[in-house]
């Protein structure tokens, strides 16, 4: 079988100057990367709409199958422009107030701020290497003594534990970016500080009523969200495990436990899960990583999730392409290993489909009694697919849809690999000869190989899987 088979977690990639050329983003494509991030956090619309199109126009013309996911900035706190660096140290007093011009007030991006914090309340800044607490909120204006000093830079972020509640969970700068999102046909949409189902309800509104159906990838970043997790898990596409602001949010001890809590729902509910925030961050400027980190990637994919992502890491860093071999490394050496197993007796959910779970787990403990090589799976939408994704089985998915948007999609799916054929016809001899030709050709198996094909009938796409077939190739 291909090599590029063998490595089955799926590698999200944010692309920055650092990798914005054809050439650049070719290279990522050949080291490993299925997904990539474009965070709207930085840049303007225009830079991303090219990124976007050197993404569709490489992995066109050297048949890579990639997704995109459009991520946006959401109701991120910042500071204001500040007329100069500003030193606070420790034990001083300061006030925060809404965009205030008063010299001796630090401008904040966020109205609510007077209305969201009460005295005793945490205000962390720059990613909480300031620490302040709040003593009074009075005229609308938020007076704070510094716990732990430093220098305030201007559009540094700002964190308000547990206190964000008049923050809007969709704002006007994302509702733009998911109409772009739509309208160049992006795969994924990941909606930043999710603290409860109706914010995600909110997001698939804004893009039902533009008449699409992207998948929205919730980012839990907040303690409200882990307080709703399973709600929030499902009505969700995809969840990400951000560790960056979690980590600040409630405390870098907590996040590794709560990295566990969010992998086990998402895999109760059968949802795809990303990890994700300075999993390699030590080769945005070195050409190794640091051991914590690869056992921290490692950890991640031993936990159950279905992707790790890269940020900083590939869009500025100075070994971008060395940063994702090395996590292909990493996921190639750990699924190898006697330590990556899963319990795959799944409870069946009354919620979801039981006959195509049914088929799903069905495939997967075939494998115990068949010395298959892969499972060959055909799906309209890659309903049934995702289900076998989850059970984790020990072989490829190799995916046939007739949708490109949904082989694109399949591209997040741990150990999915999807193919657009336009085979949507009765299982019939002729129709056999085209699939071995595939799976030798194009997969790599061998002439009297086993497969087990899973489809529905009569037709084999475009109806709800309803069979299994175990099947030897070339016979």
């Amino acid at each position: 079988m291909d090599l590029k088979f063998k490595k089955r977690t799926k590698i999200i990639a944010t692309i920055g100057p650092a990798v914005d050329s054809k050439e650049g983003i070719k290279k990522l494509l050949k080291a490993g990367v299925n997904v990539f991030r474009l965070n709207t956090s930085h840049g303007t619309m225009q830079d991303h709409l090219e990124k976007f199109k050197t993404i569709r126009l490489v992995c066109k013309e050297f048949d890579y199958n990639a997704a995109i996911m459009i991520d946006l900035q959401g109701p991120k706190i910042r500071v204001g422009n500040l007329k100069k660096d500003i030193e606070l140290k420790t034990g001083q007093k300061a006030i925060f107030a809404h965009n205030s011009k008063e010299n001796n007030i630090i401008p904040v991006d966020y109205e609510g701020i007077a209305n969201d914090v009460v005295k005793g309340n945490k205000i962390l800044l720059d990613d909480g290497k300031i620490q302040a607490i709040v003593e009074e909120v009075k005229d609308n204006k938020v007076y704070v003594k510094i716990t732990n000093g430093g220098i305030l830079k201007s559009r540094k972020g700002l964190n308000i534990p547990g206190s964000t509640n008049s923050l809007n969970a969709v704002t006007k700068r994302d509702i733009e970016f998911i109409k772009f999102a739509i309208e160049n046909k992006a795969d994924y949409i990941a909606l930043s500080f999710v603290r409860q189902k109706e914010d995600v309800l909110l997001a698939k509104k804004y893009i039902n009523d533009l008449k699409s159906d992207i998948p929205v990838v919730s980012k839990l970043e907040k303690p409200q969200a882990i307080e709703n997790l399973e709600s929030i898990v499902s009505v969700s596409d995809c969840i990400m495990v951000a560790r960056g602001d979690l980590g600040i949010e409630l405390s870098p001890v907590e996040v590794p436990i709560c990295q566990k809590k969010i992998i086990e729902e998402c895999n109760k509910q059968k949802k795809p899960v990303i990890v994700a925030t300075q999993m390699l961050e030590s080769m945005i400027n070195e050409p190794i990583p640091t051991r914590a980190e690869s056992s921290d990637v490692a950890n991640a994919i031993l936990d159950g999730t279905d992707a790790v992502m890269l940020s900083g890491e590939t869009s500025v860093g100075k070994f971008a392409v060395e940063a994702v071999e090395t996590m292909t490394k990493i996921a190639k050496t750990v699924e190898n290993s006697k330590f990556y197993t899963f319990d795959n007796d799944f409870k069946i959910s009354e919620e979801m489909a039981i006959t195509r779970q049914a088929i799903a787990f069905g495939a997967d403990k075939m494998l115990k009694y068949v010395n298959a090589k892969a499972l060959l799976s055909f799906s309209h939408f890659g309903y049934s697919t995702r289900l076998m994704s989850k059970l984790k089985p020990s072989v490829p998915i190799i995916m046939i849809t007739d949708i490109e948007e949904t082989q694109r999609r399949m591209a997040l799916n741990w150990g999915v690999f999807a193919f657009c054929k336009k085979w949507d016809d009765v299982l019939n001899s002729e129709l056999l000869i085209n699939i071995d030709d595939f799976l030798i050709n194009e997969i790599g198996l061998k002439k009297g190989d086993y497969v087990i094909i899973t489809g529905s009938a009569p037709k084999l796409i475009t109806g709800r899987t309803n069979f299994i077939r175990v099947h030897k190739i070339g016979t």
